[in-house]
């Protein structure tokens, strides 16, 4: 019998094994892949944005209230400094990335994080079984029962999922935790995926693979005011866009259009649309001045938005919605004409279908229910002696770092409690 099973060999359960192996438990790993951890190294790139810079309070900000109240003891007990140090004194030094504050290895390997884990749990004696998918999980005389899909029964005095959500199903994740959750008693808001690119019901091909350094993005339904926005890198895709501003803006989406809405509520939440403002630190009022008729002046209209450093495939595509010749001049340029491109620079209007779902999400949103989890040890409620850890409970973060730190401060958590 094994002191502490824990299920999945990600960042959660990697850092959780360590965590109770050195306190002297037992405990074994179990991985249904054939190699641990594949999804830390598919992470930012297979660069693995480790955390975020900053205090705990600070990144706990980003998280709605409900979120940030479950997390704040596990962040508190190991905070990004904490984390930040975990990986330094394991081999991994550092480096902080300007404006924004993501926490890289130096390296820009992911190998090197997941290297950084696998030794350190070698290192506490932690037994690692891959190829070790879980059936079920049941509750036993002396503790609970794992039923492996290889039909072997393991017994284990206490109990980790730490098996992820849905999202990347290629690599595993399918939601296996969900099932050992509500065979416990405990409630699953319905999955959906977030931090995911967007699909356009028309996208801007011609643009596809143009980046924007800053860009505003904001999600409408069809015709009426944004409900909520996000700002940063953008990037247009064949599809639609890409880039933090839009993988930040795709949980708003989902939440409101995802199969979990209509489970839920029974009903959907209409047509949407995203309203990007592509020049963000240009006000309306300097661009009308911009674009205003110069008597005698040949300067056209796609020299002007060359000199505000918009891509000129960007550029062109803008004045094609705005119906404006590629070489209007500045004093031919009527006034509805600079009406209708200052919209199209400022509030461009495009319907969004939906996203590219759990295929190419990297988070997942909904899962198990907070409410039945102890936030201090993520031990359940129900039932004593079973955890839940990581990407498998309803709770998310923004890119950058962050649902990693939930990952690391959760599985911590649960590794002291166990």
């Amino acid at each position: 019998m094994t002191e502490v099973a824990i299920l999945g060999a990600g960042a959660a359960g990697l850092l959780c094994a360590i965590r109770a192996a050195e306190r002297g438990r037992r405990v074994l790993l179990l991985e249904k892949n054939r190699k641990p951890g594949v999804k830390v190294l598919m992470s930012g790139g297979t660069r693995c944005n480790i955390t975020h810079e900053g205090s705990a309070d600070e990144m706990l900000r980003a998280f709605p209230r409900k979120a940030a109240r479950f997390l704040r003891p596990s962040f508190l007990a190991f905070t990004p400094a904490r984390a930040i140090d975990f990986f330094t004194e394991h081999g991994v030094p550092v480096k902080v990335e300007p404006p924004h504050g993501k926490v890289f290895p130096r390296s820009d390997r992911a190998t090197d994080v997941l290297r950084a884990l696998l030794d350190a749990a070698r290192e506490k004696k932690v037994e690692l079984r891959c190829e070790s998918p879980v059936a079920r999980v049941e509750r036993a005389a002396n503790g609970f029962s794992v039923a492996l899909e290889s039909g072997e029964a393991l017994a284990a005095g206490r109990v980790v999922v730490a098996t992820g959500g849905a999202s990347y199903p290629k690599v595993g994740t399918t939601g296996d935790g969900y099932a050992i959750a509500r065979s416990f008693g405990h409630t699953v808001s319905v999955p959906r995926p977030a931090l995911v690119p967007l699909v356009l019901r028309e996208p801007l091909e011609e643009c596809s693979g143009i980046s924007l350094v800053d860009a505003r993005v904001g999600l409408a339904r069809a015709g009426e005011k944004i409900l909520a926005e996000r700002r940063g890198e953008l990037l247009f895709t064949h599809k639609g866009l890409s880039g933090p501003a839009a993988l930040d803006l795709s949980g708003e989406l989902t939440a409101r259009t995802s199969g979990a809405l209509r489970e839920e509520t029974g009903r959907e939440d209409g047509s949407f649309e995203v309203a990007l403002d592509l020049l963000p630190l240009v006000s309306h009022e300097r661009l009308q001045g911009d674009l205003a008729p110069r008597e005698r002046s040949r300067r056209t209209v796609s020299t002007s938005l060359h000199a505000l450093e918009l891509p000129r495939n960007l550029a062109r595509a803008l004045l094609r919605r705005a119906g404006v010749p590629e070489e209007r001049s500045l004093a031919e340029l009527r006034r509805e004409e600079r009406t209708s491109l200052v919209r199209a620079l400022k509030d461009l209007r495009l319907a969004v279908s939906g996203t590219l779902g759990f295929d190419k999400a990297e988070v997942t949103a909904g899962g198990v229910s907070l409410d039945a989890i102890d936030p201090r040890t993520l031990e359940s409620k129900l039932v004593p002696g079973i955890f839940f850890i990581g990407e498998v409970l309803d709770v998310d973060g923004p890119i950058g770092g962050y649902n990693f730190q939930i990952a690391w401060s959760t599985g911590h958590a649960a590794g002291s409690a166990v």
